[in-house]
């Protein structure tokens, strides 16, 4: 670890209003500055490494708001995911995070099949049957948790069903890789499916390589660094058998990834190619504003925008998907109150840590019902699960919907 990156902090204080989980507790241990102290303490020989040291760390989300508000640049998460990196570096992954970070998550194949039971469990009615009785309330409560965020899957994984190359509509401008995330296929497939469709109909030849595989966003999150750069090789090496102009991704949290390449094999060529081409969705739409205006047509919605962490503190995008929204006609769109403040989903937070994720759920629901929103618009899967969970318990009237879903239900009017 950069011992230069902990001595930076200045405990001015200023990361401290966009700390949530500083917010909901107003502890020190649980601010940035404060993790910041603990790992240099621990750097410096001053501290030991305890379960109690661990346990105030493991609270940070790894939102990076503290990131944006630090005047010294100071990334707190980044330092406790950097902390946990060398940590298990010593120690080795354990039985079940090598069993699912490198034996499912880098293989398409196996984890399109994990999820056959979940699509089979949902079609046959067993869910509804299981949520009506109450049967997992005799399970783990991370069980009943993950079962709960589970929203309905689509038929198959959108990897299955699109095609490698789709062509340009119309005069092709140029050609640009798809970067389908896991969740994104397995999940939210209809917004991918969107986002293609928008690519395509502004001239863009879309190539959707079917053996891509995981960013590395979960391997990061375990503090698998072995497994986070044998999946950027693995990336890069595929993507780099093509001649695109761009690498476009839908999901925030695979796109602040991908752009992290060239930190994570740093001095690696191919990689610093990839991450300077690699774009948000928004990124490459914003390009073309004057062309979607002419393409899209009215639609009556009073929408708001929650900022995904990873695409507004992690790759700095505010302005482009707010420009976007204000293109489509008839829609309404009203500012969210601390738009870029976590939802609580943070990876697997939500299911490790149920209470404080909750607190910080409530705290966005809070800030939408006052919108006065019918449409929440978000860009990332990990939000979108969070958040229509809370819509559906506690805000049933709103709907959420990916920022493509919104362009390409206004195109297709």
């Amino acid at each position: 670890m950069d011992y230069v990156k902990l001595i930076n902090c200045m405990r001015c204080g200023m990361c401290l209003p966009s700390c949530p989980t500083y917010k909901e507790t107003f502890l020190e241990t649980a601010s940035p500055r404060g993790r910041v102290a603990l790992i240099r303490k621990l750097q410096e020989g001053n501290l030991d490494q305890s379960e109690q040291l661990l346990e105030y760390l493991s609270l940070c989300l790894d939102c990076q708001a503290c990131a944006s508000a630090c005047p010294c640049g100071v990334n707190a998460g980044e330092l406790v995911a950097e902390f946990t990196c060398e940590r298990k570096s010593d120690s080795g992954l354990g039985f079940m995070e090598d069993l699912i970070l490198r034996k499912l998550v880098p293989h398409p194949d196996r984890l399109e099949t994990s999820m056959a039971p979940m699509r089979l469990y949902q079609n046959s009615g067993l869910q509804k049957l299981v949520r009506t009785l109450g049967v997992l309330k005799m399970f783990p409560k991370q069980l009943e948790r993950m079962e709960g965020l589970l929203p309905p899957l689509p038929a198959r994984p959108l990897r299955q069903e699109i095609n490698e190359i789709t062509p340009a509509v119309g005069t092709e401008r140029g050609t640009v890789g798809f970067f389908l995330g896991c969740v994104m296929s397995l999940i939210f497939s209809d917004a991918s499916r969107a986002t293609i469709k928008l690519l395509s109909s502004l001239g863009y030849r879309v190539i959707t390589p079917r053996n891509q595989v995981c960013c590395g966003a979960p391997n990061m999150l375990a503090g698998d660094l072995v497994g986070l750069k044998d999946a950027a090789h693995t990336n890069i090496d595929i993507f780099g058998g093509y001649n695109v102009d761009f690498i476009v991704t839908d999901c925030g949290g695979c796109g602040a990834e991908l752009k992290k390449y060239g930190d994570h094999l740093d001095g690696y060529a191919p990689a610093e190619a990839f991450s300077a081409k690699t774009r948000d969705i928004s990124q490459l739409l914003a390009l073309h504003q004057d062309e979607l205006r002419t393409k899209l047509k009215p639609l009556s919605l009073k929408a708001t925008y929650h900022d995904p962490c990873h695409i507004a503190h992690c790759q700095g995008i505010r302005k482009e998907p707010r420009d976007l929204l204000k293109l489509v006609p008839g829609l309404e769109f009203t500012e969210l109150e601390a738009a870029d403040a976590c939802c609580g989903s943070a990876g697997t937070y939500n299911i490790e840590r149920p209470e404080m994720s909750d607190l910080i759920l409530k705290r966005k629901l809070d800030t939408i019902r006052a919108s006065g929103a019918q449409v929440l618009v978000t860009s990332n899967p990990g939000c979108l699960l969070q958040l229509k969970k809370g819509l559906a318990d506690h805000l049933p009237d709103v709907k959420i919907m990916h920022l493509t879903e919104v362009l390409a239900q206004s195109m297709a009017g």
